[in-house]
C-alpha cells in the first residue's frame, strides 16, 4: 500500500539507444555527465549503515496487526510507522539499484541490489495483512476515528481505495497466502523473460558494409532502421526464425500467464479479467472500449499513412520491416548536450518559469546520467523515489532521437518532482494510467518548437514523419496490441487453448486489419505476439494510447490558451494519487469518458500527414 512503485517499476523506453559514440570504463567518465547519487547517500559505508538500521524495523510492520480498531492513534501510529519504514526502504532501493545500472558488471552494487531484493520481498509479505484488516474496520468506526484524529483525515482517499475494494477482497489468511504465491503466479512472465533474453540465439546478419554483425533484441530497432533493405528484411528473418522455433514455448508461458489473470479474477469474483484489472484505479472499462471503437473508425488514416511510406521509399512491396526506416534521408541532425538544453529551455518555455526552472535544477543539480560508458543499463528512465531527487538515466549519442528521449525522460521526473513535494507519501506517486502524459506533452511541445523554428522543408519533415512514427507507434499499434490483449484474455476466460495457431491466426487477422493492404503481409509477423512482452503486464497497453491522447489535449490547450490551460496542467502534475486518476483529469480539463479526447489525437495525426504529405509527396 502507498509504496512508490515507480522505482521497482521504473519507466523504460522500449527503443535502446545505439550509436558509435567511444565507451569508456565507469571510473573514467567525467563527474558532469553522471548523476549525483550522494544526495541519497553520501557513500556505499553510508548506505550500508542505513541499510543495517533498516533491518530490524521490518518487525514495525507486524506490530499492529490485529490491532487496528483499538483506537485511532493506534491506527494513525499503523500507518505513520508503516510510510516511515516504506519511504526508508526506498531511499535505500534508489541508491542500490540506480547504482547497479551505472555499469551491470560492478559486483559491489549488484551484491547491494540483490540484498535489497530480499528485503522487499520480504516486507511486503510481512505488509500483506494490512489492507484486508482495513477492509474489516467498519465504515461508522473509520468516520469516528477521523474525528476523533483529524490527522488521519489526510488518508482519507487512501482508505476509500483499499474499501471499495471489500467486494473483492479475500480473508486475511488468504490474501497473505496469494501474497507468498505472487512468485510463482508470476512465473510465466519471469520464464518468458529468461528464454527471450537469456536461452534464444538469433542468426548473425551481413550490415551496409559487408560486415557480419551479431543480432539481438537490442540490435533489431537498428537494423530496422538501416536504409539497406537487405538488411531490415535479413534482421527480420533472422529475429521471427527464432522465435518462430519457440512459438509453442511462447505460446505456453503467454497462455499462463493469462491464466494467472484468470485465476485472479475469479478467485476475487470479478466478471472478467478486464474489470479486475482497471477496478484498482477506477477507470472505466467504457474507457478501453471508447479507444478500440475510435481507433478502429479512423484506421483508413493508418492505412494512408503506410501507402505514403511506400510511396516515399519508392518501393514494389511494403513490408513489415520497411515501417520503421526514417522517411527522411536528406538531414542529420546531431546536438551536443549543452545544445540541447538550450533547445529544452526554449521549448518548454511555454509551461512558464516554474517549470523551467525546475528544468535548470535538473541539470544544474545533475539528475540525470547521460555517459556513454561500458556495462551502463540500455535504453533510459525516469527513477528516485519520494525521499530523493527524481534521476534519470541514458546514454546521450547525440542525435535526434536522443534529444526527444531526453525531453521525454524529464517529463516523468519533473511530474515526479511536483507529486512529490505536492502529495503526502500515500499520494505521493501517479498510476500508470496518467504515467505517459506528462513525458509524451513535452515531446509535442518540442515537436512545436522545432516545426517553429525550422529552417528548411527538410526539417519540418524530419520533425512532421518523428512526430508521425510515434503516434503510430503509440495509439494506433498499441491499441492494436490491447484490442489483441483483451481477444486473448476472453478467449482463455470462455475455455478456448491459446495455442501457438490459434495466437497467429488472431495476430495475424488484427494487423491486416491495422495496416491495410498497402502493406505485403509477411506470414512471420503473424508471430510478433511471442516477443511481446507487454502482454504479460495484464491489460496494461491501452495506457500508453490515452496517455498519448490526454497529452495532446493539454499540449493544445497550453499552446493555444496559455496560462490558465499552464495552471490547470500543472494542478494536475501535483495531483499524483489523491484522487482517481479519471477525476484528476477532468480537474485538469481533459476528460477520457468519452472519444473525444482520442478522436482529437486522431485528427493531429490527420494534420501532420496532410502536412508531410505536401511536403514529400
Amino acid at each position: 500500500m502507498w509504496i512508490d512503485t515507480q522505482l521497482l517499476e521504473q519507466e523504460q523506453r522500449e527503443a535502446e539507444e545505439s550509436g558509435s559514440v567511444k565507451q569508456l570504463h565507469r571510473s573514467e567518465v567525467p563527474v558532469e555527465q553522471t548523476w549525483d547519487m550522494t544526495t541519497v547517500f553520501p557513500s556505499v559505508e553510508a548506505w550500508e549503515e542505513a541499510f543495517a538500521e533498516l533491518l530490524p524495523k521490518r518487525g514495525l510492520l507486524t506490530e499492529y496487526r490485529g490491532r487496528l480498531t483499538e483506537s485511532a492513534e493506534a491506527l494513525y501510529e499503523a500507518v505513520r510507522t508503516r510510510q516511515e519504514f516504506m519511504i526508508e526502504l526506498m531511499k535505500i532501493g534508489a541508491y542500490a539499484f540506480h547504482r547497479a545500472d551505472e555499469d551491470t558488471s560492478d559486483t559491489t552494487f549488484l551484491a547491494m541490489k540483490g540484498r535489497l531484493g530480499a528485503v522487499i520481498a520480504s516486507a511486503m509479505g510481512d505488509d500483506a495483512w494490512f489492507e484486508p484488516e482495513v477492509i474489516e474496520i467498519p465504515p461508522e468506526t473509520l468516520e469516528h476515528f477521523i474525528e476523533e484524529k483529524p490527522e488521519l483525515a489526510e488518508y482519507r482517499h487512501a482508505f476509500e481505495m483499499i474499501l471499495r475494494e471489500k467486494k473483492y477482497k479475500l480473508s486475511q489468511a488468504e490474501e497473505i497466502l496469494l501474497a507468498k504465491a505472487s512468485q510463482i503466479l508470476g512465473a510465466p512472465d519471469e520464464i518468458f523473460g529468461i528464454l527471450s533474453n537469456a536461452d534464444m540465439t538469433f542468426d548473425p546478419i551481413v550490415n551496409e558494409k559487408g560486415e557480419t554483425v551479431p543480432m539481438s533484441h537490442s540490435h533489431l530497432g537498428v537494423y530496422l532502421e538501416s536504409r539497406d533493405p537487405r538488411v531490415r528484411r535479413d534482421a527480420f528473418k533472422s529475429m521471427y526464425k527464432t522465435f518462430g522455433q519457440f512459438r509453442n514455448t511462447c505460446a505456453t508461458t503467454l497462455q499462463n500467464a493469462i491464466r494467472v489473470d484468470t485465476f485472479n479474477k475469479n478467485v476475487r469474483g470479478f466478471t472478467t479479467g478486464r474489470e479486475a484489472s482497471l477496478f484498482r484505479n477506477a477507470v472505466p472499462e467504457s474507457v478501453y472500449d471508447s479507444l478500440l471503437e475510435a481507433v478502429n473508425e479512423r484506421l483508413p488514416l493508418l492505412h494512408r499513412y503506410v501507402r505514403m511510406r511506400k510511396r516515399i521509399l519508392g518501393v514494389d512491396e511494403l513490408h513489415s520491416y520497411d515501417m520503421y526506416v526514417s522517411l527522411v534521408k536528406e538531414i542529420d541532425l546531431h546536438f551536443t548536450f549543452d545544445e540541447a538544453k538550450e533547445i529544452l529551455y526554449k521549448a518548454l518555455a511555454p509551461l512558464g518559469e516554474e517549470y523551467i526552472g525546475l528544468l535548470k535544477r535538473a541539470f544544474e543539480e545533475r539528475w540525470i546520467d547521460w555517459a556513454v560508458n561500458t556495462g551502463k543499463r540500455s535504453g533510459a528512465y525516469s527513477g528516485g523515489t519520494y525521499a530523493t531527487n527524481p534521476f534519470i538515466l541514458m546514454s546521450w549519442q547525440g542525435t535526434f532521437d536522443n534529444l526527444f528521449t531526453l525531453a521525454h525522460e524529464l517529463g516523468h521526473s519533473i511530474h515526479s518532482y511536483y507529486t512529490r513535494n505536492a502529495q503526502p507519501f500515500q499520494y505521493g506517486h501517479y498510476p500508470i494510467f496518467l504515467a505517459e502524459i506528462a513525458s509524451t506533452c513535452n515531446e509535442i511541445l518540442l515537436s512545436n518548437y522545432l516545426l517553429k523554428t525550422a529552417d528548411s522543408d527538410e526539417m519540418r519533415a524530419a520533425v512532421i514523419s518523428h512526430y508521425l512514427d510515434g503516434a503510430k507507434g503509440t495509439v494506433f499499434r498499441q491499441t492494436q496490441f490491447a484490442e489483441f490483449e483483451h481477444m486473448i484474455h476472453l478467449a482463455d476466460e470462455a475455455g478456448e487453448a491459446l495455442t501457438a495457431d490459434f495466437l497467429s491466426e488472431k495476430y495475424g487477422e488484427l494487423n491486416k486489419k491495422y495496416y491495410g493492404e498497402a502493406l505485403t503481409f509477411d506470414p512471420d509477423i503473424a508471430n510478433e505476439w511471442a516477443r511481446i512482452p507487454h502482454f504479460y503486464y495484464n491489460y496494461y497497453v491501452f495506457q500508453y494510447a490515452t496517455g498519448f491522447s490526454a497529452a495532446t489535449s493539454f499540449a493544445d490547450a497550453i499552446l493555444t490558451e496559455g496560462q490558465p490551460a499552464v495552471e490547470r496542467y500543472l494542478g494536475f502534475l501535483k495531483a499524483g494519487s489523491s484522487d482517481w486518476p479519471i477525476d484528476v483529469l477532468k480537474k485538469a480539463g481533459v476528460d477520457m469518458t468519452t472519444p473525444e479526447t482520442i478522436v482529437r489525437a486522431l485528427d493531429a495525426f490527420e494534420r501532420g500527414l496532410d502536412e508531410l504529405e505536401a511536403l514529400m509527396g
